[in-house]
């Protein structure tokens, strides 16, 4: 099934909205865009894989001010529907810190439609930590 233009703009939307509400400090509106028992993988950040939205919150306060103090989500792309109400979207998150430091991750999310709108089953944040993907690294 083919996504339709409406569905495009609420998802790319809905994960824009995360650096919204963790920049705001308005953890408790989560649930606007996950779903209750969202699996929030940040293994490449030592964390392993949170399970729930108040795990997931009790992650942010656990870095409490050394958390970013602007996430920007940014070039959203919504891969077509894989089985019928769930999609893939990829986009990236540009961290920047209180000390003028930023940083680049990949949000690799996976949402299905529920009956208050999309929202996001699973999220694997990874670390942007070598230019160009890596290609430089290689012998």
């Amino acid at each position: 099934m083919k996504l339709s233009i409406e569905d495009r703009l609420a998802i790319a939307e809905l994960i824009q909205l995360h650096g919204h509400f963790t920049d705001a400090g308005q953890l408790h509106r989560y649930p606007e865009i996950f779903v209750p028992d969202v699996e929030y993988d940040v293994t490449d950040f030592g964390s392993g894989v949170l399970r729930g939205l108040a795990e997931g919150e009790k992650a942010a306060r656990l870095f409490g001010k050394s958390n970013p103090v602007g996430h920007h989500v940014t070039n959203v792309v919504v891969a077509a529907e894989e089985i019928e109400g769930t999609v893939r979207a990829s986009s990236k998150g540009i961290a920047i810190n209180a000390d003028g430091s930023c940083a680049s991750v990949i949000y690799e999310d996976l949402l299905r439609r529920t009956a208050v709108g999309w929202r996001i089953y699973a999220r694997k944040v990874l670390a942007r930590r070598t230019p160009l993907g890596g290609m430089f690294d290689a012998p």
